[in-house]
């Protein structure tokens, strides 16, 4: 989906080579048919005998669909678990400069204080 966005649209081979280490053009365009199905690309027509594709939905949408999915998969749903899992100072190693700009959007997105 990243590449449709960056690309506007495109067709398998395209995708196939923006992707590092890619899989087989039949996996990719299995995924796009997936993707197809499931109404999140349109095939927007052919170009000589290649299908061209691109998103149908909006990239924030898709975006706020696929963080829900990972908050359910991984997090149990819970928001502060996935949080907590980025600050773990075993695996992440923020700069300061990182940890001030994340305690600024949260004080930035939290109510007002009662």
């Amino acid at each position: 989906m990243d590449i449709l966005y960056r690309l506007g649209q495109a067709s398998a081979q395209e995708v196939m080579e923006h992707i590092p280490d890619p899989p087989s053009y039949s996996a990719i365009r299995a995924l796009l048919a997936t993707l197809e199905q499931k109404g999140w690309i349109v095939m927007q027509g052919k170009d000589s005998r290649r299908y061209i594709y691109k998103p149908a939905v909006a990239e924030k949408k898709a975006k706020r669909s696929a963080l829900s999915n990972l908050l359910q998969t991984f997090f149990e749903g819970k928001p502060e678990r996935l949080v907590a899992s980025l600050l773990d100072p075993n695996e992440q190693h923020l700069s300061h400069d990182e940890i001030s700009r994340i305690r600024a959007l949260i004080d930035s997105e939290s109510p007002p204080k009662k």
